[in-house]
């Protein structure tokens, strides 16, 4: 399978990037990574690629924040965002704001390929029959007002109505599952 088209990682986690570039590499794709949002943008200025995967969380930005500098680059773009940290409000907001898809680590090459290639939604897609916890609620609703803020853990907190720290407590546990 060859396909010649140029894709671009865009990951801080070094492993990860690692792993995909090889798996993808195989797979036929021009592979670059790009570990934060400046070398990522460099990146796209100077070759913009055909299809790129953006982590939700980068150390110092967010792949919510570098999506729409990346398509105003390189507007035909397909871009997948990946995200240990799903919540209901990001995903609305990566489709909203130009993506594709958004996928929930740990992924694996073959479901990166195939977010790439939907072109639709699926309305066969199983529907839970039990709701979410409270604690996934919960989670989803910090994202929400955190996303609502750019990020700002102060602010986030305030209109939280809890203490900073408390806040950065709860951000640092992984996502409850549903």
């Amino acid at each position: 399978m060859d396909h010649n088209e140029r894709l671009l990682i865009v990951d801080d986690d070094e492993m990860f990037c690692h792993v995909m570039q090889r798996a993808l590499t195989r797979r036929g794709y021009e592979v670059s990574i790009a570990h934060d949002a400046d070398a990522a943008m460099a990146l796209v200025r100077q070759a913009p690629p055909d299809l790129a995967t953006l982590d939700l969380k980068l150390e110092h930005s967010s792949g919510l924040k570098l999506l729409p500098e990346l398509l105003a680059v390189a507007p035909d773009c397909r871009v997948v965002v990946l995200t240990g940290y799903s919540s209901i409000a990001t995903a609305v907001e990566a489709i909203k704001l130009g993506a594709v898809n958004y996928l929930c680590k740990p992924v694996d090459a073959d479901e990166i390929v195939t977010a790439f290639d939907r072109e639709s939604g699926d309305p066969d897609i199983d529907i839970a029959d039990n709701p979410p916890s409270i604690n996934r609620v919960t989670w989803e609703h910090i994202q929400k007002v955190l996303q609502e803020h750019d990020g700002n853990i102060s602010a986030t907190a305030r209109a939280l109505g809890m203490h900073r720290r408390t806040l950065q407590r709860k951000l640092q546990k992984r996502p409850v599952r549903r």
